[in-house]
């Protein structure tokens, strides 16, 4: 265990790697730190955190940088998490407020986060499993096609088109809409089957053959992996960033949607709207080694929709980055559970 002095002098050198991308050394340090200590004692903390494995030195005659594991420390220790300024909450508020519908919230969030923490961020769709029925919706475009259109309680909306057995006339899709929204109102969607299962047996003769056809492409809509869906912006912050692996295995992970969302999975807790933040050689796959993501879940109480989060260097702003994936997530649940 780091005695204060020791944890102080750590605090220090990430501080100093983060701002300027150069090993740190002990006359630097004494000299831009309170650390209230000579230099030669910040040497001697030196050596004992690099002994034992908090930081280490690059090149002989260079300076120390942190490893993973100083790193894991300096999270682990973080007395505070930046927060955002004033206007920047006002901002942030402001434009995720003048999303139209869900593709347009994810849109601008994926934006704003890799704005906001110049990395890049990653939002992950809400998933269908977790949500609600909020309408069903069926558009006449023709004599025998309708147009199936469903809306979750988390703003997401599908839309099929289904080539009808026969001739409906327009009352009797009205009363089919009728029908299905006072069956599913506020419903479930892993619920759907089952409820759904004996209505054609509810309804009359003639709507059997019709209904059967229009549960039958709702089903389907219904289990198809939406949950695999993620959008990514800010890659182009990667070309400063001074990666210690190649920027190539960087990218084509990025292009991985499976990587992806096992990154967004494995940061999953107990606590699914905890901020999570793992680090290097905590990340499974190979080609992230030299990267950190920091992510939590979004969505209102214990009705998690699904995650966001950035990804970045292990060299980057921690207090900054957690401080705006927590605020950003808290806006967009707000703004979800609104709609």
């Amino acid at each position: 265990m780091l005695d204060d002095r020791k944890l102080a002098v750590l605090r220090a050198i990430v501080e100093d790697y983060v701002s300027t991308n150069e090993p740190v050394g002990s006359k630097a340090l004494a000299e831009r730190h309170n650390l209230k200590v000579s230099p030669a004692t910040v040497r001697n903390d030196m050596a004992a955190l690099e002994e034992e494995g908090y930081i280490t030195q690059p090149h002989t005659s260079a300076g120390r940088v942190p490893t993973d594991k100083g790193y894991r420390l300096f999270v682990d220790r973080l007395s505070q998490i930046k927060p955002l300024s004033g206007a920047e909450r006002r901002a942030i508020e402001t434009f995720l407020a003048g999303a139209v519908d869900l593709d347009d919230v994810v849109t601008r969030t994926v934006r704003l986060l890799a704005q906001l923490t110049r990395q890049v961020a990653v939002v992950q769709y809400p998933t269908l499993t977790r949500s609600t029925v909020r309408h069903v919706e069926l558009v006449q475009l023709a004599e025998r096609r309708v147009m199936l259109v469903l809306i979750t309680n988390t703003g997401r909306v599908e839309q099929r088109v289904i080539e009808l057995p026969e001739v409906v006339e327009d009352h009797r899709i009205a009363h089919l809409r009728a029908v299905l929204n006072s069956c599913l109102d506020g419903c479930g969607l892993g619920n759907v089957p089952d409820l759904v299962a004996d209505l054609p047996e509810r309804l009359p003769a003639e709507d059997r053959p019709v209904v059967a056809t229009i549960l039958s492409v709702l089903l389907e809509t219904l289990v198809e992996r939406h949950d695999e869906k993620i959008v990514f912006a800010g890659a182009a912050n990667l070309a400063g960033a001074g990666f210690s692996v190649g920027l190539r295995d960087v990218l084509e992970a990025l292009e991985e949607q499976v990587v992806l969302m096992r990154l967004l999975g494995e940061t999953s807790t107990d606590t699914p709207s905890a901020l999570t933040v793992r680090i290097g050689s905590e990340n499974a796959y190979t080609g992230l080694v030299g990267t950190s993501i920091v992510a939590t879940g979004y969505g209102s109480g214990d009705n998690q929709l699904a995650r966001l989060g950035v990804l970045g260097p292990t060299r980057m702003d921690y207090p900054v980055t957690m401080g705006a994936v927590r605020a950003v997530a808290r806006y967009v649940s707000q703004i979800l559970a609104a709609s």
